[in-house]
Order: C-alpha cells, then structure tokens, then sequence
C-alpha cells in the first residue's frame, strides 16, 4: 500500500515539473547537511545502480538520439557523486577514528573486502582505476565528440538539401520532412552537448584524484593530532575509508564513461549492438577458421599454456564452421501456382487482348538497374515513384496515371528511359552501388569520381562512392542516391507534360468529384454549355504553362460564365487565367506585395499587336530579325531576374499574352508572361526594365522606379 501511494506522488510531482528542482536541492543539501551511514550505504547503492542502468540504455539504444537526454542524465550523476564525495569525506574525517565501519557498509566492504584490506593494494588498485578512467576512455570519448559535433555541423547543410531534394521529387511529404530537419538539429544539439558533457567527467576524474589525497592527508592529521591514535592505526583506518570511498566513487564514474564512448561512437541503425557485433564481427566464417589456427598453432608451442590456446582454437574452429554451414543453406523457396490446363499457343486465334495498348507513362531499365525495382531484393523505386505520383497528384489536382516499368535488353545497363504514349522522353545513366554529388553552384573542393550532369536540371554532378557521402556534404554538395536521381527526373518529365497526362477520363472524374459538393454547377457546365472537349482542352492550355488545376470550383464557374458567349479555347482559358490570377501570382512571387515585371514599350506591343492580327487574317508576320533581337534582349532581361533571386516575369496585353507565352516556352523557360488583367488589385507592380523598339536592335531600358 505504501509502494502504491507512493508512485503516484511522484507521478504527479514529475508532471507538475518540480522533479529536478527538488533533485538538485537534494544534492545541495548532502553538502551541507551530514548524512547518517545508513543514508550513505542506500545512496551509494543508488548510484553504482543509476551508472549501470545508464550503461545499459546506451549499450541498448539504436541511435544516439534515441537518448537524447544523455548529456543532462550525465551532468545529474557527476554531480550526484561529487555530492556523495563531500557527504562521505566529512563522515569519514569526523568518525574515521572509531574504525573502518565508520562510514557505512559500502565504503567498508569495498575498503575491505575489494582490495584485501591492504591500504597499499588499494592505492594501486584507485591509480589504475583513475588512468583507465581519465586517460583512456574518457580523453577518448571526449575526442569524439568534438570531431562528431564538428562534422556533424559542417554537414548539416548537405544534409538540408539532401531533405528538400527528397521533398520536390516527392519521396517524402511535408511531415516527414519536418522530423527529419528536427532530427537533423537535435543530432548536432547532441554532440555538441556530448562534447561540452564529457569534460565533466573528464574533471570528476581529476577531483576524484584530489579527494583522495586530500582526505588522507587530512585524516591523519585529525586521527594523531586530535583523536590522539599513532601513527600506523590512523594510516590503516582513514586510508582504508579513504580508497572505499574513493572505489565506490570511481567504479560508477569508469561505468558512466564507458557509457559515453559507447554512445558516442555508435552508428545509427535498425539492430541493437549486440546483433551488430554477432553480424560483422562474427558473420564472416574464413575470419574464425584464420583466428583460430593461429592459436591452434601458438597452442602446440611446447611450454605454452596448451589447454587454454587449443580448446579457445577449437571453439573458434566450430564457430567457422557452424557460420559456413547457416550461409550454405540455400533460402526457402517459394511455390508458385501452376496453370490448370493452359490452352497451347497455336490452337488459340488473336483477339483484340493480344494488341497490346501503349502506357500513359513508363518506364524501361537496363538489366543491371533490375534490383532497384525489384522489392524482393531491397528495391525502393516503387516507393520513390509512388511517392512522385502522390506529390504530382496533389499539387497539380488531378490523378497521375500510374508507371509501368519493364526491363528493356537494348538499353545499356546502367540506363533507364522514361515514356509518354510510348515515346521516350527522356533518357540517363545512373549507377545503383554510387551516389550522386550534384553542385549547387556554391562548393568548397572537389570529388574524385565519374563526372556527369544531373538529369534532371542539368547541373555539374560527380557519382562517387557510397561511403563518400558525409564528405561531399561537407562541401557543399547535396547527394542522393541512385533511386532520387531516377524519381527526381521523372517528376520533373510529368510536370513539364502534364498537360498530355490529363484526357477526357480524367476530366470526367474531376467534374463527378466535384458534382458532389455543386451539383448544379456541373450540371449547367457540362453538357449545357460547353462539351467535355472543350474543357479538357482549357484544362490542358493551363497545365502547359504550369498551372495547377486544383482550384475546379472557380474554374468551372468561369467556363459556366464565359461559355455562353464563347465556345473557343483560347478565350476562355484566357478567362479562367483571369480568374485565377491570384494563385498564379502567389505561384510565381509568393506573399511579396510588390510584383517584378519585364514590360514592352508601347510601340513594340503596338507593333506586335499588328503583326498577330496580321498573321490571323492570313497575312504577314513578323519580321525574322525583330523577332530574334526581342528574344535575345528577353532571355538577358529573364537572366538578370534569376541571378538577383527574382522572378521573371513579361507583362503585356491581353491580345499578345497568348503569343509570346508560345514564343519563350521552351527557349526561355524561367520567363513567365502574364497579361495586364491577371495581375490582382491588391499588388502593386514594379517596372524593373523595358524593351523597346528606341535603337536599331532592341534594347532594354531598366527602370527602377515602382509603378501602380
């Protein structure tokens, strides 16, 4: 009953937070307060037993992170055992006198019992303790935290852009994006915590050494000049009380470094420590057999302990063995289902199933790319892709039909084609056993590897080995694996063609999910007013200049508003771009409330206006000349725009918006065109340069001044 009134108490004192107020006052008050025997034995109990609880969560852990909170448990226990030190030191100088046991069983036993009651043993035994302790484990960890925590900053860049290259090619939503950046700074939180953490235990080391002395020195002091004892029982009683406190001291402070270095050095994985050490120490049976001949053979050395070296040589022989016979085995096999009476090829005539029809979307692999699309050898491309389609799918507002990926024994075997209706439209190498190192544009050094370009951007990229991966973060590079580069690609294909993914199918489902919520609005829309064609063919104008089409709602109420007095494509996506004017600025400038605008001098627009009228009655177009000088002077205009971090964008009239948005689609594909009537109320627009028709080649006239 008392256990059960008990544990609720401090249940309800750990949530209200005043756990480790009270826990720190505790420790204060062993300071100043003199403790019993008795409080000391259970406190010391307490402590070896919090140091080993400590080393198991740390031998047991599949991460560091996954205790976090190690650097503060460290800082707790050093000064819990600093506190115990002061606690027990003032014990033994006020008692030691009356005998060992002075000061509690535990500080007797380990004075006694450990080290023989032989204060001499006992000093060595404390020397070797503290040098194992301070020289060896703890100087070591705390080397490794410091490099930890330097590399793990000087990679966290990397590892950012590693995260948003995962996010754009949609191998990862938004929320696991989020846990894996926190992961990200909380592991350099942790090491940079673990480096300043070890430092405490490097000076409990070093207090440790002091006490000692101190305590001896003073204990003999006290015991002859005060308590009046000789000399030789006042070196046996405050020496002996002086190594147990310094043993119950120094054995929890050894287990606590150790518990450092193993959290310190340990690798982040799916299995505990103990199948790691089973797996690569031991899984490799030629390294066993190797072992233990050389022992085998120390072990027929005549005057050598031959028992010991010949039965560990036996042991290790079994052990090759035994781990050669487990990799013998061949895997279970798996039973296929058999046919029942198959009809024979030549008795069945063709039908319409053996035309085969041509994939939406697909995707073709040489032989060597196999295990990457295959699941049961550990392939993660199904995954990456579907998680490509799931992205698209959000943010262009409709479904993206699903890939078909078949082998292909033409292709070379490291390269993979992607395709559209059957025609490829895109095509690479990639290497399944390398990463891929792409340059930003902002690097500090250089990686030794196959130099390639990204497939996706075009941008300079090196394939380097696997285990080079934290070192080209460290550079600057963002690295990704094999199944990125191919998902990557084939994200930025489907955006690019979105406007050929969408048909009639697709059309007909947006309209029957929106029935749902507005009836009556796709009833008068389709078929009323318009056909099914003709809003697929709206649908597909917006999709071709990047538009999503997630917004139905106001397209659909455009199109029921607009199509009764025009049924032609072109004016009414010109009235739905209108309509979603909004979305597409935020789309382009984001929340800025000033928009950055290329405009056209108002007699080259004039001139323009003329030449497309001109072209619609069957007349003549523009001349070649103009046209080229227009588009070299847009293309340096649009470039300036991105190298100062903004974007690009070509305001003109209405008439000419359809034309020049053709015209710079593929050649200058970071220039958007927007019409005067598509900019909303709310944004004010800025004239950062002016094309004109002023000089014998066009020239642009900046102008920095804001506009309304």
């Amino acid at each position: 009953m008392a256990t059960e009134n008990v544990i609720p108490g401090l249940r309800a004192i750990s949530r209200q937070g005043l756990g480790a107020p009270i826990l720190m006052v505790l420790m204060l008050a062993m300071v100043i307060v003199p403790l019993p025997p008795f409080a000391l034995d259970m406190l010391f109990t307490f402590n070896i037993t919090l140091s080993l609880v400590v080393l198991m969560v740390a031998i047991y852990s599949l991460r560091p992170l996954d205790f976090g909170i190690f650097p503060t448990v460290l800082l707790v226990t050093t000064l819990l055992r600093l506190a115990l030190n002061v606690a027990s030191t003032r014990v033994v100088l006020l008692n030691g006198h009356t005998g060992t046991g002075s000061a509690g069983k535990v500080i007797e036993s380990f004075g006694e019992f450990v080290v023989g009651g032989n204060y001499a043993v006992g000093l060595v035994v404390f020397a070797i303790l503290v040098i194992i302790n301070f020289v060896v484990v703890t100087k070591g960890a705390g080397r490794v935290s410091e490099v930890s925590a330097r590399f793990t900053l000087d990679a966290m860049p990397g590892k950012q852009m590693a995260i948003d290259a995962d996010l754009n090619a949609g191998l990862i939503t938004q929320d696991e994006a989020r846990t894996r950046r926190d992961d990200i700074s909380r592991e350099a939180d942790f090491y940079g915590a673990m480096d300043g953490a070890s430092k405490f235990v490097r000076g409990d080391a070093i207090a440790g050494i002091l006490i000692l002395f101190i305590n001896i020195i003073g204990g003999l002091a006290i015991g002859t000049l005060q308590f009046g004892l000789n000399i030789g029982d006042a070196m046996h009683n405050y020496t002996l009380l002086t190594i147990g406190d310094g043993l119950v001291a120094q054995i929890p402070s050894l287990v606590l470094s150790s518990a450092t270095a193993i959290i310190v050095t340990r690798v982040s994985s799916e299995n505990k420590m103990s199948e790691q050490v089973l797996q690569q120490m031991f899984g490799n049976p030629m390294v066993l057999a190797v072992s233990g001949g050389i022992i085998g053979f120390m072990g027929l050395i005549p005057g050598m302990p031959n028992l010991a070296f010949l039965s560990l040589a036996a042991a290790a022989g079994g052990g090759a063995y035994y781990t050669w016979k487990r990799q013998q085995q061949p895997a279970p096999a798996v039973e296929e289902p058999v046919a029942e009476d198959p009809v024979p090829a030549e008795a069945r005539d063709l039908s319409w199933d053996d035309v085969g029809a041509v994939d939406i979307i697909g995707l073709e692999v040489g032989y060597r790319l196999i295990p990457l699309v295959d699941r049961s050898q550990g392939g993660q491309m199904m995954d990456r892709i579907k998680g490509v389609r799931k992205k698209l799918s959000q943010e262009l507002g409709f479904l993206v039909q699903p890939v078909h990926i078949r082998d292909n024994l033409e292709l070379a075997p490291n390269a993979y084609r992607i395709l559209l209706m059957g025609v490829p439209v895109g095509e690479a190498e990639i290497y399944p056993d390398r990463d891929l190192a792409i340059n930003p544009g902002r690097v500090y050094g250089t990686l030794q590897g196959i130099e390639t370009q990204d497939p996706a951007f075009g941008l300079p990229a090196v394939w380097i080995p696997s285990a080079e991966r934290d070192n080209a973060r460290t550079l600057g590079y963002t690295v990704v694996d094999s199944s990125t580069v191919v998902a990557t690609h084939l994200s930025e294909l489907l955006q690019a063609h979105a406007h050929e993914l969408i048909g009639h199918e697709e059309v007909q489902q947006l309209l029957d999910v929106l029935a749902k919520s507005t009836p009556k609005l796709v009833e008068d829309l389709v078929p009323k007013t318009l056909s099914i064609g003709v809003v697929l063919r709206v649908l597909q104008n917006l999709l071709e200049e990047r538009i999503p089409i997630r917004d139905m709602r106001t397209i659909a109420e455009t199109l029921a508003e607009t199509g009764a007095r025009s049924q032609d494509p072109g004016a009414l996506t010109a009235a739905v771009r209108v309509s979603l004017g909004r979305s597409i600025i935020q789309h382009i400038n984001g929340m800025e409330g000033e928009v950055p605008v290329i405009t056209l001098d108002p007699s080259l627009e004039q001139l323009l206006q003329s030449s497309v009228q001109a072209v619609s009655e069957g007349g003549a177009g523009i001349e070649p000349g103009l046209a080229e000088r227009m588009h070299r002077s847009l293309a340096e205009s649009a470039q300036r725009q991105e190298a100062s971090g903004q974007p690009a964008i070509l305001l003109v009239t209405p008439p000419l918006r359809p034309w020049l948005a053709k015209l710079v689609r593929h050649s200058i594909p970071m220039l958007r065109v927007l019409a005067y009537n598509e900019i909303p109320d709310n944004k004010q627009i800025k004239v950062v340069a002016n094309i004109g028709t002023d000089t014998p080649s066009l020239g642009v006239r900046n102008d920095r001044s804001p506009a309304a």
